[in-house]
């Protein structure tokens, strides 16, 4: 059997059945999972000797931790991230995320005029702007940051889908990044089918009972890797 693409009303039901008592996962812990998986992704495709330094572009909401959780890693790895935050988070989560990153000293900007500045030194960028549960139009802010990032013709890493991208129809409208490697958490949502890309799941926390119950057919991690490679 193939692999499962999901819907949003299908990812967000799996989220919820991880922090129910069939998961028993806290937020916390996905978003360690998950940006740990995204972090090693970027470090399989862009070796940090001839790619240091990592834009790190993070969205208000999960997606975003996710990011800040993969900034952690990646100088952990020896590379040197960046955190560009438009629109800081306001959760309890989120900024404790942030604070792992201060203490760490990874330089944060929040402005466009700080993203122009940051571009030309940046070798690769993480987009954890928008998760599953966007929905357009593409608002100010990111508005302007999109065209920015897609401007700089930098490679693009993004999380889980494209930031701009509709969960379900792709990237429809045209607007949305262009990643050349994309890291599907949990399984790859229906709307990146058209994706061409180096592709990756990540985020290896699925219990067997629930891949069973949704159907997943998910394809096995290979040795202790938090990543496999899709490959059609």
């Amino acid at each position: 059997m193939s692999l499962r693409y999901l819907t949003a009303r299908v990812a967000q039901q799996i989220d919820e059945e991880l922090m129910s008592q069939a998961g028993a996962f806290s937020l916390d812990q996905l978003m360690e999972l998950a940006g740990l998986s995204c972090a090693q992704a970027l470090a399989r495709v862009y070796d940090r000797n001839k790619y240091p330094n990592v834009l790190v572009c993070c969205g208000p909401g999960n997606q975003g931790g996710d990011g800040l959780v993969a900034a952690r890693h990646l100088g952990m790895f020896g590379y040197t991230p960046t955190i560009f935050l438009p629109k800081p988070g306001s959760k309890e989560i989120y900024q404790r995320l942030k604070t792992q990153c201060d203490n760490m000293k990874i330089k944060t900007i929040d402005d466009t005029t700080a993203l122009r500045d940051a571009l030309p030194t940046t070798n690769v960028i993480l987009d954890a702007i928008f998760g599953f549960s966007f929905k357009g139009p593409i608002r100010a802010p990111f508005d302007s940051v999109l065209p920015l990032l897609t401007d700089s013709r930098l490679p693009i890493v993004s999380v889980d889908i494209p930031s701009g991208w509709d969960v379900e129809e792709g990237n429809v409208e045209g607007v949305g990044l262009r990643p050349d490697v994309l890291v599907s958490l949990t399984a790859p949502k229906l709307g990146v089918r058209s994706f061409s890309g180096i592709h990756f799941l990540g985020g290896r926390f699925i219990p067997k009972s629930l891949e069973e119950k949704f159907e997943l057919n998910l394809p096995e991690y290979p040795g202790f890797d938090q990543i496999v490679e899709l490959k059609e």
